[in-house]
């Protein structure tokens, strides 16, 4: 989760630090008439709560007992859930009034919530599964306790499929963040994550997590002749990357062009006033990034606004009108300012800007199964076979590179390499577009 730029939590309660409210909390809704006990198991009695079923739209006579489990025929009804479960041989156990025993599943998030939060907070997530019948049971649970309990918002993220099936153990498609970050950064991951509406199904694939990765070293790096994308998405890293910080790349002119500008001025002495058209694109930026995100959190309308202001940094830095457009330094700190906090809110802001641009560079050489020093090596072996005019050689190397994700980039300078999408997965991306 650290990896992934994650808040901590301010709590991470145990069940087992929290026997005594789990146990109080059974006590009142025994007390209060929603539980009966047989045999030492405590029930919930979903019949003697009307609202049942008001998050999922389900019905009571919409549940069909004996589908997933055995019916237990004690029950008074097949929907009553467990609040506590006698002992068995072999699981760990606690004392209760009502015997040995462990609580059941729902009682241990509305006991622990209730114990931090209140019965009544803004935000109760989790994944789409948990609808019916876990959080059902979490509402029932603690409005039979206190009857003003209540949940704000519910925020339920959809499922992740991979290759557009349903991830499964069973379909041997099952794989773990670990393992993802394993070959591909963080940052990437969640990048890719924040493309796709935490309520919808995301699709996990190579291809998207290739492209993800390349979308997020654009945004950081910036090489020595940059695309005119490279240039707009590299001037946003540069823009918040402090002066006295170490360049992420020796080959960085337009990173100290961006250095170089904002440093002519200090920022406490900038003017009150900049152009009105840097004005009219940051105001309208924020306003989608306020507008969106407050719209159910949707951050890929968020991530597409990027572009305009972007395009702007690049002519302010690049271009003759640009260049001499008046505050143009002002109008590059208030983009700055804005963009930063905006990457800053997303989870998309790096501690180091070099370190994090060598963290890719590590991973794609994984990917390929390449050292550094063998990729420098076929470089050298380019370069000789350029100056000896062998370009058909020259050619081969280039392009062996570039099918596992390496991108020889030549400048007046010599040749360098990035990390880009292999042949092979930029062929596919044609093909789902």
């Amino acid at each position: 989760m650290v990896y992934l730029h994650c808040l901590p939590p301010s709590a991470e309660p145990r069940v087992s630090d929290h026997m005594p409210q789990i146990l109080d909390m059974i006590k009142q809704i025994i007390e209060n008439g929603y539980a009966y006990i047989v045999d030492g198991d405590v029930y919930f009695s979903v019949e003697k709560f009307p609202d049942y079923g008001r998050l999922s739209g389900r019905k009571l006579e919409d549940n069909r007992a004996g589908e997933r489990v055995a019916v237990d025929s004690r029950k008074k009804h097949p929907a009553d859930f467990a609040l506590w479960k006698t002992a068995k041989e072999g699981e760990p156990f606690w004392d209760s009034p009502w015997g040995p025993g462990r609580p059941g599943w729902h009682i241990e998030c509305s006991a622990m919530s209730a114990a931090y939060l209140g019965y009544s907070f803004d935000i109760h997530g989790g994944g789409m599964d948990l609808v019916f019948p876990h959080h059902e049971n979490e509402i029932a649970q603690s409005c039979a306790v206190c009857n003003h309990s209540n949940i704000s918002y519910w925020i339920h993220n959809g499922f992740v499929t991979v290759d557009s099936e349903k991830m499964s153990k069973s379909l041997g498609n099952f794989f773990t963040i670990r393992q993802v970050i394993d070959l591909y950064h963080p940052l990437a991951l969640r990048l890719f994550l924040l493309g796709t509406h935490y309520q919808s199904p995301i699709n996990y694939a190579d291809v998207l997590l290739e492209s993800a990765s390349d979308r997020i070293f654009y945004i950081y790096q910036v090489p020595q002749y940059p695309t005119s994308l490279q240039m707009e998405e590299a001037c946003l890293s540069s823009l918040s990357l402090p002066s006295s910080q170490p360049t992420p790349h020796r080959h960085m002119n337009t990173l100290h062009d961006c250095e170089s500008a904002l440093s002519q001025r200090d920022v406490v002495t900038l003017k009150d006033t900049i152009p009105p058209d840097t004005v009219n694109i940051i105001n309208n930026f924020y306003n989608v990034f306020v507008t969106s995100m407050s719209d159910d959190l949707h951050t890929p309308v968020v991530l597409a606004a990027l572009s305009d202001p972007l395009k702007t940094i690049n002519d302010l830095l690049h271009t003759r009108k640009g260049k001499k457009q008046e505050l143009r330094i002002e109008s590059l700190a208030a983009f700055g300012k804005i963009l930063g906090n905006v990457l800053s809110t997303l989870g998309l802001m790096p501690e180091s800007y070099s370190e994090i641009l060598q963290q890719l560079r590590d991973k794609a050489l994984k990917r390929a199964k390449l050292t550094e020093d063998q990729v420098l090596q076929k470089i050298d072996e380019r370069t000789a076979a350029r100056k000896n005019k062998e370009y058909e050689r020259s050619d081969i190397i280039r392009k062996d590179l570039a099918a596992v994700g390496i991108a020889l980039m030549d400048s007046p300078d010599g040749t360098t390499w990035r990390p880009a999408v292999p042949l092979a997965i930029q062929e596919q991306q044609v093909s789902i577009t």
